[in-house]
Formats: structure tokens, sequence, C-alpha cells
């Protein structure tokens, strides 16, 4: 949790986005059943945690824009919190949050109606919590059955989603700690799984992904983390060349690779990274081959990731890379395709490589933040989509600013097909870290694991 000052300034700069005469309304997620009587692990609604640091389910807060924040939670119950444990309670939250004022959430409907009262617009994120809509449409209704009485009703609804994900679009310096050390931990916990992996092999013994998700969801919590960001892709052999493989019983074989997307997720910040790795620690020249120009590709990709770039930059020059090395090991025939620009004109390479080489990163794994940047949205070019045929806008991609923080993940996915070398069949590889966005460049947040060649053998021999 950053410090008390820092939630109240991000409250204080949302008072003056809103207006003076505004009212802001953001709930907490709800708790979710897994099943019968028991539910998930509880995590906080991103929006909701961003602005007061308050982890408690049934919760809602409340800005207005004259500055003045008012938390609804959950209300102190000594019964209920001998089987849920502790609750922070209305009248101890003021001083704790640094908020003006804290009611039960039971009196929610009671005093909405009243807080909205006069206000020109009410804001509310749209399309995220079900039946928001519907429960804001209630106390917006009983105010219109007091307008006799001199009850104001705000005449506007707007998204406070926009507001929220360009106020978390930059990370300030505490956020940027906190993905730090949590891409530290997720670092450690690819370290260990390599290292399990060869050791296991060397040993004689049987491995299976789940062995490999196992050693890291230990270390993510061994450290502290108190969740996976995302559910762990631990994918063995042909499993790598499935984009969103999660992490099952697939025997790992000596002589094939594995690919791990896995990070841990630290005090509501993610981190997300991908290494791919030989089983047993030695790459095969094949594998070798395309490991480096995936890696050459994520060089070039953070090479262009700077101030002043755009979103994009970092994709095409990641692409650029990716299609003449697809060209120069014989992936791609040049008889059929033509030369690189040919292949990027006609989106050749898409046949191994289909994915983008990045998202924004931060409190959610595919954080929030327009991709398009925002003062040149009206500007927009058409062209025909090579591959599919439809119709495409291309809008000016985000100028990428300090503090922008993002993932930089090229791969190569090879799955057997007629003209493709046999060699190469099965070899899925993806490279990915979190950068940080930085006056001179950029700063990568996960690069404790290594990612050159010699240096995973290096570490998986020791």
């Amino acid at each position: 949790m950053h410090p008390r000052s820092v939630y109240a300034q991000r409250r204080a700069l949302l008072a003056q986005k809103i207006g003076a005469n505004g009212v802001a309304i953001i709930p907490t997620a709800p708790e979710q059943q897994r099943n019968r009587d028991s539910d998930f692990p509880y995590r906080a609604d991103s929006y909701f945690y961003y602005l007061t640091g308050f982890t408690e389910p049934q919760a809602w807060l409340v800005v207005t824009g004259d500055g003045r924040s008012t938390l609804f939670c959950q209300p102190k119950d000594m019964e209920r919190e001998i089987w849920d444990g502790y609750r922070l309670g209305p009248l101890a939250a003021p001083d704790q949050l640094g908020l003006e004022a804290a009611y039960s959430v039971a009196e929610l409907d009671a005093q909405l109606p009243a807080l909205i009262d006069g206000r020109d617009a009410v804001w509310y994120p749209f399309a995220t919590h079900k039946g928001l809509e519907t429960r804001i449409a209630h106390w917006l209704d009983s105010l219109r059955a007091r307008v006799r009485y001199g009850a104001l009703c705000p005449k506007t609804q707007n998204d406070l989603c926009g507001l929220l994900d360009e106020m978390r679009l930059v990370k300030d310096t505490y956020e940027q700690a906190t993905m730090l050390r949590a891409g530290q931990i997720s670092a450690g916990a690819h370290i260990r799984a390599m290292q399990t992996s060869a050791n296991m092999l060397r040993a004689g013994q049987e491995v299976r992904e789940y062995h490999l998700e196992a050693e890291l969801l230990h270390e993510f919590r061994r450290h502290g983390s108190q969740f996976p960001a995302y559910g762990s892709i631990v994918a063995a052999g042909a499993n790598a060349c499935v984009l969103h493989y999660r992490a099952d019983r697939g025997l790992v074989r000596d002589g094939e690779l594995v690919l791990i997307d896995a990070a841990c997720e630290l005090d509501t910040y993610a981190s997300d990274i991908t290494r791919t790795f030989p089983a047993n620690g030695v790459f095969t020249g094949p594998q070798r081959t395309l490991y480096e120009v995936v890696l050459a590709a994520q060089e070039a990709a953070i090479a262009a990731t700077r101030p002043g770039a755009r979103f994009t930059d970092p994709h095409d020059a990641a692409v650029k890379v990716l299609a003449q090395g697809m060209l120069d090991v014989g992936l791609l025939d040049r008889n059929k395709v033509g030369g690189l620009a040919d292949v990027i004109e006609q989106r050749a390479y898409f046949q191994f490589y289909m994915h983008r080489t990045g998202h924004w990163i931060g409190m959610d794994v595919h954080d929030c933040g327009d991709y398009t940047e925002p003062g040149e949205i009206g500007q927009f070019s058409t062209r025909q989509d090579a591959l599919t045929g439809a119709t495409i806008k291309d809008r000016p991609a985000r100028m990428l600013r300090p503090g922008m923080a993002l993932t930089i993940e090229p791969g190569i996915y090879v799955r057997p097909a007629d003209g493709v070398p046999e060699h190469f069949h099965n070899i899925g590889i993806r490279i990915e870290d979190d950068a940080v966005v930085t006056e001179a460049g950029c700063t990568l947040l996960t690069r404790d694991v290594p990612v050159a060649v010699a240096e995973i053998e290096a570490l998986m021999r020791g």
C-alpha cells in the first residue's frame, strides 16, 4: 500500500477532472463464489483501490467536485469478524484512509441521493459492474420524485473510465517501485523453474508442466505476492505453439523447449514475464537459430521504446526483424513471398507471429489506457487487410511518455505445415519483459532472469 497522501492526491485530481459540480461513484469488486459455500480469494476493483488503497469487499467511494470523499464500507461486526476477519469500519475509516466521511454500506441507498442532489453530472465506470447502471438509475429516480421539494437531478451521466484510465496510464514512483519488486519476484520464480526442469531431468525423474508451475507459485507466495497476475502458461514442446495454453499435465521432455509465461501480482500491481528455455538446459541448433531471431526482435523493440515514439513503433521494429529472420532461416520461401517489404505488406509473417508485441501493464496485466493518441483521434487512414480483405482504419498510435509501462513480447510459433522445414516443427518461442518509459528510453523491470542463450545455459548448469 502506498502512503495515504498518494491516494488523497489521486482523489483530489479526480475531483478537478469531474468539475466543481460533478459527482463520481466507484464501487469495489463483488465477492465471487467459487462453489457452494466457498468464495474465490478476494481482490479489490482496480479503480477503487487506485483511489483508496482499501481492500475490503462491499465498499463504495463517492468523490464530489468540491474535493470531498465519502466511503461506504462494512460496519464493525464482532461475530462476522470472528469468521471472516477484521473490518476497518466507518468510524475509523476517515482517519485511516484520509477521507472526509464514511458510512455503513447499509446506508448507501439512503445517503446517495443526497450526495447526488444538485450536481450537474454523475460519473461512474460504464460496463464494468453488473447492475451498476440500474442502481444509479434508482438513485436518480428517487431524486426526480422530489423535484417539487427543490431536489436537483444531474442532467448527464458520464463514463468515469476515460478519466481514470488517463490517470493510471502514467505510473508514479511508488507504482514503479511496486512493479519492479513484482518483476524481481517473478524473475526469481522463472529461474527456479528453469533449474528445476534441468535438475529433475538430469536425475532421471519424470517432469510434468505442473511440476514447474508449482515452483512458480511457491516462489511467488514465498516473497509476499498475493496472487499470480494471470493464469500461468507452462507449455512444453508443441504446447508452446498454443498462445494461451494453460499449465497442465504435459510431459517436459529432454531435448524440447519449455515456454513459461507467468508472473505475480504484488499489492494489486502485475508483472508479466515470458521465457523460453531448453528443458535439459542446452539448446539444439534449430532451437537456438529461432531463439536468436526472437531475441534480436525484442532488442529492436526495446530500442524503439522511448519518449516521443508511438506505441506501435516497438511492434513495427520487432516485425521487421522477425520477418527478415524468417526469410533468412527458411521459414518463409523468398520465391513465394518475395522480399522483406513484401512479407510485411502482405503479412506473410502472420503464419508464425500472430499477436502484437506489447500491451499496457499496471494494476491489471492488460492495463487500462487508450492506444490511440487522444488529440489525433479524428485523423485516420484506411487500408485493406492483406489476409482478411477487411477495411481497417488506422489511427495515430499513442505517443509514449515517461512513466508509461508496457510489455515487449515478440515470438515465433512453428506448427507443422507444408513447406515448413521439419527441423523447426513444433517450436514455440516467446520472450517478454516489462518496460517503463524513461526520459532517455526505457528501463526493463524483469531482466533479473536472463535472456541470452549462453546465460540461460549457464544458469541451468548450476
